[in-house]
């Protein structure tokens, strides 16, 4: 469908390019995922090395290729990785939905990079993919994340309570959508 022979699409914003996550982007990515900034609100056990983040990028590419999930680095304008983002899973019939996720490196937080990558995934991910709903699970702390999907139109739905076990135990998350036509521009 989308994802042809395990080749992940590569989508371009005006200073922003998604590509598929490649081995080379470990160090990077580690850094962003284990930022005290960022780390917190990851559905994901911290990771300890670069290493450990090239293992978990070559799982995300074997889930893409069985279609499970489809994750990106995202370029910034200087072609380095600032963050990553994707569908964590979906479910076409039936549902024709999917679950999104995504981190930016807060040197690049404020510049709207996010948006535009957002902006990317959820067009390809309405038309590619056909999905009808896009959910994102956001923690009731992360103001930042919280602020950037509700200003692309997602509303929230409700707070699924301790939905998430982590480290410091139980968390809470507010589960908000976007719809098929809802999606705010500009």
């Amino acid at each position: 469908m989308y994802i042809c022979g395990g080749v992940i699409p590569e989508l371009t914003g005006r200073r922003v390019r998604l590509r598929a996550m490649a081995a080379g982007d470990a160090e990077a990515l580690f850094g962003i995922w284990c930022h005290p900034r960022v780390a917190p609100w990851l559905d994901a056990p911290p990771l300890s090395s670069a290493t450990e983040a090239e293992a978990l990028i070559a799982l995300l590419l074997q889930m893409a290729r069985e279609e499970e999930s489809l994750r990106w680095s995202i370029l910034g304008p200087e072609g380095k990785v600032i963050g990553s983002c994707g569908y964590n899973y979906w479910q076409l019939e039936g549902a024709y939905r999917g679950e999104i996720g995504f981190e930016l490196s807060p040197a690049a937080m404020g510049q709207g990079y996010m948006r535009e990558a957002m902006e990317l995934m959820l067009d390809f991910g309405f038309g590619s993919m056909g999905l009808n709903r896009i959910e994102a699970l956001c923690h009731p702390d992360n103001i930042r994340a919280e602020k950037l999907i509700t200003r692309l139109g997602f509303r929230q739905e409700g707070l699924l309570r301790q939905y998430r076990h982590t480290a410091s135990g139980y968390q809470d998350v507010r589960m908000y959508s976007l719809l098929q036509g809802e999606k705010v521009r500009g």
